[in-house]
């Protein structure tokens, strides 16, 4: 048994996933990387400490895959102190044309994929009085035009994240959420390599540029740390000003 800490981070294979392991790893932890695409987890994996690093590919949206990633990680380290539920998909698509198969994808990935993780984590977390941050979104805060099903999921996420809060902050395990505006990742690459909408995005964010990864992993490990210890219940948006706007255009541009 070792005092080091281990994290189970889903959707690790790019973007915010992949830059909270690496910032979790320079912080000393085990790091469980989770994810449906082997060749990008062991890309990631290639960067970090063998010893500390362990890769489970699997779909958390199954509940046998979910299981099996938490088994895995209890077999390999001998516990559990964080779960970070990062996986997500989006399809875009207006309230009543979004299609049913398309609205299902992203609902069991986002929250049944949240679900069926903790669920399997939960008796590990307990024991350490480990804590949960789930990647929500500020989508998950108001609506966006042609993003229904996404808005739907991610405003799940928040609100599961409250409700886990009260439920699990008397075991002594508790549960945050980030919420991202736009950020460089694969997921974005059509709004970052299109000048026109970048250039609308740049305009109502208040700093004038999308997050970078690294940004969003580090709110995530300062929630997850000691740092946080009586923070319990908050979804952080980590969106350079967005949300303080109350949607009004900027009267002197």
């Amino acid at each position: 048994m070792t005092d080091q800490k281990t994290v189970i981070v889903t959707g690790a294979g790019s973007g915010i996933g992949a830059a909270t392991a690496r910032r979790f790893s320079a912080d000393g932890w085990n790091i469980v990387l989770n994810g449906r695409t082997r060749s990008k987890l062991d890309k990631v994996a290639a960067d970090l400490p063998d010893a500390h690093t362990l890769v489970v590919e699997g779909d958390v949206s199954k509940p046998a895959d979910a299981k099996r990633i938490v088994d895995e990680t209890a077999s390999r380290f001998r516990g559990l102190d964080c779960l970070v539920n990062n996986a997500g998909v989006a399809k875009m698509g207006r309230a009543g044309h979004l299609s049913r198969e398309d609205f299902e994808t992203v609902m069991s990935v986002n929250v049944t994929g949240v679900y069926n993780m903790v669920t399997e984590a939960l008796p590990h977390l307990e024991a350490s009085q480990g804590s949960v941050v789930n990647v929500s979104s500020v989508s998950g805060i108001g609506g966006d035009w042609l993003m229904f099903g996404y808005n739907t999921a991610k405003g799940a996420v928040s609100n599961m994240t409250r409700a886990m809060a009260l439920d699990l902050g008397q075991a002594r395990v508790r549960t945050n959420a980030v919420a991202p505006s736009l950020t460089v990742t694969d997921m974005s690459t059509g709004v970052v390599e299109n000048e026109s909408l970048l250039a609308k995005f740049r305009e109502r964010i208040p700093m004038g540029r999308p997050a970078e990864p690294e940004e969003v992993a580090n709110v995530i490990a300062f929630l997850a740390g000691p740092d946080a210890a009586f923070v319990n219940g908050v979804v952080l948006p980590v969106d350079g000003g967005l949300s303080a706007s109350n949607g009004q255009p900027n009267f002197g541009a």
